[in-house]
């Protein structure tokens, strides 16, 4: 049986119909000459047809696309940014936090003249590979990948070999391996978005991670531009969501005292003094933060890109992608003014928010979970669940568990499971896949007598 297809109706020529290339003929038009170009982007294996009439996006929106359809997006709903989501019906989860970065990145990327498209893919994906609880759960993970937590007892030439855990690094192993939805592993992003979510955040060449494909990530370079400016979306999102999240629990006079806050007040001057509500003090306030460091963070970076471009000499697109492969990660970055004041800010959510007795609960209870929960799958691998199972053992090329008799199964867990880096990976990448509400249902399963229903998986 033939494939139908769609029937295209004519319609007035005032009305266009953009395709992939006319797409990348208006970036070419329209973008600056520093810019990274859709038509230049390169990825792993060819795009399948999959019956497709017509190509309308560029590869960067495909990338969008692609992360948006993913399943550990999904999840990004139901994980903690600093806050346990459903201790309040407003506090930042990872997923909203992803959307403010996003726009950020949006909004600065256009008005440097850089590419959008690349800026929100590398946005959108730049926490997929974040664990439950947040911070507190990745700190927890690398601890016991690296052999540093005391209650689970992992052999120091096998720790050496698992290596340690960092969320911007899962993230990429997330895109290039863990989705699944081709025949070819992971999501087959362009290397400009593996690239722009792998240095989001600090990052090092030498980091021991396992298994990255370093193909295509630019590992001599700061970053493209793209991925700088998400890097710094990132930072002003987190910094003033947080202390947004975080001001029930703050004296607001002491935030008021911040130089960044005392210049934004300056700045709104009447606008702020005449507002007699606290609820609409608050948002000028965290808004006006962010403009500050956003315009600042534009125009300091306009002069950095103009005097390295005519230090190189670079006046044309080729001329740049010359010398792409070995830019400074510096070229997008606030004034010394900017910088401090985003230094000072983080300084105070971390001494007021974040080291706060409520915060510090949850970082308490992030690590009873994540420990538990991979102590007790190294100890005893049955209680896995079987996809992880299954996966383990095509990766490993090792029997399914569920498939070996009882009386050789200890021998089968001690040769095959515990004593293998393999293994160990694969706990970390099914714990840092987990929401935490599916994490607290399965701590719930091998601690209570009446379990809560565990609701996430496959």
């Amino acid at each position: 049986m033939s494939t139908p297809s769609l029937v295209v109706t004519p319609v007035s020529s005032l009305v266009p119909f953009l395709t992939k290339k006319d797409l990348e003929a208006q970036e070419d038009a329209r973008l600056a000459v520093y810019a990274s170009r859709a038509s230049r982007a390169v990825r792993r294996y060819p795009v399948a047809e999959e019956g497709k009439t017509y190509d309308y996006r560029t590869e960067y929106q495909r990338d969008r696309d692609r992360i948006i359809h993913s399943r550990a997006f999904r999840r990004l709903k139901h994980k903690t940014q600093v806050f346990i989501p459903f201790e309040g019906d407003h506090y930042r989860t990872r997923l909203t936090h992803t959307l403010e970065v996003t726009q950020i990145a949006r909004t600065v990327a256009r008005t440097l003249g850089i590419n959008e498209d690349l800026a929100e893919a590398c946005a959108l994906g730049h926490d997929l590979g974040h664990t439950p609880f947040g911070h507190s759960g990745e700190k927890v993970l690398n601890r016991i990948l690296t052999g540093g937590e005391t209650s689970i007892a992992i052999e120091p030439r096998i720790a050496a070999q698992v290596g340690a855990f960092k969320h911007n690094y899962q993230s990429v192993r997330v895109v290039d391996v863990l989705e699944k939805r081709y025949e070819h592993p992971g999501l087959n992003l362009t290397n400009d978005t593996r690239e722009g979510i792998l240095k989001h955040t600090s990052w090092r060449r030498d980091f021991p991670f396992p298994d990255i494909d370093a193909e295509g990530l630019n590992l001599s370079s700061g970053g493209h531009l793209e991925c700088q400016v998400v890097g710094w979306a990132d930072e002003f999102a987190q910094q003033a969501h947080d202390l947004e999240d975080g001001l029930k629990i703050v004296d607001f006079n002491k935030v008021l005292a911040l130089p960044v806050a005392r210049a934004v007040v300056e700045a709104l001057g009447p606008a702020y003094t005449a507002t007699k509500d606290t609820t609409v003090r608050q948002a000028m306030l965290i808004r006006g933060m962010i403009h500050l460091l956003v315009t600042d963070l534009i125009t300091a970076s306009r002069a950095s890109i103009g005097k390295w471009l005519d230090t190189k000499k670079v006046t044309t697109p080729d001329e740049f992608y010359a010398q792409r492969r070995k830019l400074p990660g510096s070229l997008v970055a606030p004034s010394k003014t900017g910088d401090r004041f985003y230094r000072e800010l983080k300084e105070f959510i971390y001494q007021h928010v974040i080291h706060s007795y409520r915060v510090a609960q949850h970082d308490g209870r992030a690590q009873l979970v994540v420990t538990t929960l991979f102590g007790a799958w190294y100890r005893n691998p049955r209680l896995l669940p079987d996809y992880v199972l299954l996966r383990y053992r095509d990766l490993a090329g090792v029997s399914y568990l569920r498939d070996v008799p009882l009386k050789r199964l200890d021998a089968e867990i001690a040769s095959n499971y515990t004593r293998k880096p393999l293994f160990l990976r694969s706990i970390a990448d099914h714990l840092a896949g987990m929401t935490d509400s599916y994490a607290l249902a399965e701590y719930d399963g091998m601690v209570s007598a009446y379990p809560r229903h565990a609701s996430g998986g496959p």
